[in-house]
């Protein structure tokens, strides 16, 4: 029997994404593909910055050895601010391939990427293991990622922070809520932020959110998983990776196990 989950067709279920405001469409498409339709809750919109002083943090950060991007959007935001080709060859770092591949559709060259596509991921690469002495920029936005910025000085990097782009809060809107609330099929809760779960947990409605901790939850990496598990959700699995198509594949199997009749 293939081992890939079999969905009836007939058979309704939805994805619940914490995407940033916007930010929802390829998770969207990736749980399509699966049968799924996706609820949209996001817990804040991305603002990039504009200012000089931004501008003047990333031109410096030009003459670290390494410049670690941590999303597509601080690529993005960056890209906003000054030419991503004119950075040196060899210098530029991603957390993963979706990252690289923003940082190369703005102009970058060569961007060294892990598999493991996460913080833990990133600190192995062989550019991240001998960092005595370097000047290393992280290209990011306040609050998430700390563990990178704290294992490159602990590694003897002095480090460069530039924040690029800020996560504004959002409030989520009562009648996200109540659509929720009345969902009439199988859900799975997807999260690739940490961050994200920490803020929305706080606003969902108190029967919402029990049912939400007795229902699958699929995280983007075991750190996560584990989060949402002190979170009190009981059933928290772990995807392939942070990408959309992984994500919403391993949603789709939290409901519908490979093999099962």
């Amino acid at each position: 029997m293939n081992s890939r989950a079999y969905v009836p067709a007939d058979t309704a279920w939805y994805l619940i994404s914490l995407r940033p405001s916007g930010q929802h469409d390829g998770l969207r498409r990736a749980a399509a593909r699966h049968g799924a339709r996706t609820v949209a809750v996001s817990p804040w919109r991305l603002q990039p910055r504009h200012d000089a002083s931004t501008r003047d943090q990333l031109r410096q950060a030009q003459a670290c050895d390494l410049l670690v991007f941590t999303s597509p959007a601080a690529a993005a935001a960056a890209a906003r601010l000054l030419p991503l080709g004119q950075l040196k060859a060899g210098s530029l770092v991603a957390v993963g391939q979706g990252t690289a591949r923003a940082l190369r559709r703005h102009g970058a060259g060569v961007v060294a990427a892990p598999t493991r596509m996460d913080s833990e991921g990133l600190l192995a690469l062989p550019a991240m293991a001998d960092l005595h002495g370097k000047r290393v920029a992280l290209v990011t936005a306040p609050g998430g990622r700390g563990m990178i910025a704290a294992q490159v000085q602990a590694r003897g990097a002095q480090l460069l922070r530039v924040d690029v782009y800020e996560r504004v809060p959002l409030q989520v809107p009562a009648a996200q809520w109540a659509r929720l609330q009345a969902l009439d099929a199988p859900a799975v809760l997807v999260v690739s932020s940490g961050e994200a779960l920490e803020r929305v947990l706080p606003q969902v409605p108190p029967g919402l959110r029990r049912r939400w901790q007795q229902q699958p939850l699929v995280a983007a990496s075991e750190r996560l998983a584990a989060l949402a598990t002190t979170l009190g959700f009981a059933h928290a699995g772990v995807a392939a990776g942070p990408l959309p198509g992984q994500l919403a594949a391993a949603a789709r199997d939290a409901l519908f196990p490979p093999g099962a009749p």
